[in-house]
């Protein structure tokens, strides 16, 4: 996919930093379309379904919290990839931010070359789940990477973005210990930076959802999944 198709829809309350950002982005070859609250987000992102998304989390009317789990409810977004960039780098907020469906997020200030980068990595994702299978099947374990749909013992599970790509990587391979560094090179993006406790976050919640017995924790390694 070429620069000129992708859709960029940056979401602030400060105007200098859909300015800057909105800029620097244009400047990349990316189309960028701009909110400046939740509400705007949510309407523009249902018209132009943009491929990414980045969002603050402090604005008004509608918080970028309230904003992703809105997005995350509509169907044709369930493709988007949604980061949150923001001034607030609590582990709370960052928790709440990966809980309403997030990919990523990004913490401000940020110089905008460092801000590019990060982009052009959350969006080599787009490519490379194009080369993916398309439907993986473990026992009663069934993962459809098209629709993003998960099937359990033929129950649907709704996983957030993040979670899904972290369940399809460890599925791929059963029984493989995958290392935490190649888990945040290949689900975040070896250009991204996120916490310490965001693959443990992540996998805690899959565990819930899944079953804790799917997931092998191999200490000072990484996780692998068990069939």
């Amino acid at each position: 996919m070429k620069k000129k198709d992708i859709k960029i829809l940056l979401v602030d309350d400060e105007p200098d930093i859909l300015e800057i950002i909105g800029y620097n982005l244009t400047s990349e070859g990316y189309q960028v379309i701009t909110a400046e609250n939740g509400v705007e987000a949510l309407k523009k992102a249902k018209k132009e379904k943009p491929h990414l998304i980045i969002l603050d989390v402090m604005m008004p009317e509608m918080d970028g919290i309230e904003a992703c789990e809105q997005i995350r409810k509509v169907p044709e977004l369930q493709d988007t990839i949604v980061t949150f960039l923001t001034a607030r780098g609590e582990d709370y907020s960052q928790v709440a931010g990966f809980d309403a469906g997030a990919d990523d997020y990004i913490t401000k200030p940020i110089k905008p070359k460092v801000l590019v980068s990060k982009v052009k990595a959350l969006l080599r994702r787009i490519k490379e789940d194009e080369t993916q299978e398309s439907t993986v099947k473990i026992g009663s374990l069934v993962i459809n990477r098209d629709e993003y749909k998960i099937t359990l013992k033929n129950e649907e599970i709704i996983l957030p973005r993040k979670e899904f790509e972290l369940l399809s990587l460890l599925a791929s391979k059963p029984g493989k210990v995958f290392k935490r560094e190649e888990i945040l090179d290949k689900v975040w993006g070896n250009e991204v930076v996120v916490g310490g406790r965001t693959i443990d976050v992540h996998i805690r919640k899959l565990r819930e959802k899944i079953g804790d017995k799917s997931f092998k924790t191999v200490k000072g390694v990484g996780y692998k999944f068990v069939d």
